[in-house]
């Protein structure tokens, strides 16, 4: 990276940005079900 920065970075590569994005969502669900509780409240 010339400019040293992430956000330059993904924004050269916006594929790879979807696909952080993506993994995020998962674990994130993940991280809900392994608690325990089974069920997703809505706002």
């Amino acid at each position: 990276m010339s400019d040293g920065t992430i956000t330059a970075y993904m924004a050269k590569h916006p594929k790879l940005a979807s696909g952080f994005l993506t993994t995020f969502l998962i674990f994130s669900q993940i991280g809900i079900v392994a608690a325990g509780d089974g069920t997703i409240g809505g706002p």
